[in-house]
């Protein structure tokens, strides 16, 4: 993972496009596949191809450290595992739910390379009272035999954006500032994404849901993704942190 020579620039700047052109195929996919056969199929090829591409992204930069791109790589080798089950004929969304957490705990992992675990307790209270306030509306509608995955799944979803967002609050203003920043960006964006994921299953069916969802998905992993990518002087921060 730790050799980035062979990637051009040309490439580098085509990644954008690329995720962006795969993510609104299976957005077009997903809004159109009902009773569509030739959608549907476009949903199933574009939706992991887009996290692929993804992963492609933070394979193509100078990361922050290897440490730091080999977690945060497979986190989202874990979200494409996830996409996999979610979307498979069989139900599989405990699965999925599986493959997300395990995801999340390493982006968690790859967070408290250069940051204290709870660090910043604001951003912690924050993003634990959100939790709870989804799950409490949530609730009722959460069949009972899930309700245990749904509130460990919540959890470590809170706790992943909180310690980025911690991250990227301790680090404002140093060499690692936009690096992290973006970290906190999926961070929240991966709440707003599951939390809508999590209206449409168990409250009630939301318009054109696979545009909100997985648009706000694939904002979260893209951020993610390219807060692997060092800035100058990014390293030496990173080394001094750690030293």
């Amino acid at each position: 993972m730790s050799t980035v020579a062979s990637t051009s620039p040309a490439f580098r700047r085509a990644l954008a496009p690329m995720v962006a052109c795969a993510a609104l195929a299976a957005m077009l996919g997903g809004v159109l596949g009902e009773g569509a056969d030739a959608w549907q199929w476009l949903h199933w090829i574009a939706k992991p191809l887009a996290t692929v591409l993804v992963i492609a992204t933070a394979l193509a930069w100078p990361p922050i450290t290897s440490r730091y791109r080999r977690r945060i790589v497979v986190g989202l080798v874990c979200s494409l595992f996830g996409d996999v089950l979610l979307m498979w004929p069989a139900d599989l969304f405990v699965a999925g739910l599986v493959a997300f957490l395990i995801g999340h705990l390493y982006f968690i992992s790859g967070f408290l390379g250069d940051s204290r675990p709870g660090t910043r307790p604001l951003a912690w209270l924050g993003c634990l009272l959100l939790a709870a306030l989804n799950l409490a509306w949530l609730w009722p509608s959460i069949p009972p035999a899930l309700r245990g995955a749904v509130v460990v799944y919540a959890l470590v979803l809170a706790a992943m954006a909180a310690q980025a967002l911690g991250r990227a609050w301790s680090h404002a203003g140093d060499a690692l500032a936009r690096p992290a920043r973006r970290a906190a960006i999926g961070g929240l964006l991966f709440m707003l994404g599951d939390s809508l994921l999590a209206w449409d299953r168990f409250h009630g069916a939301l318009p054109l849901a696979a545009v909100w969802v997985l648009g706000s998905y694939y904002a979260a992993v893209w951020f993610i993704a390219r807060s692997v990518a060092r800035d100058d002087g990014a390293v030496g921060a990173m080394q001094a942190s750690l030293a």
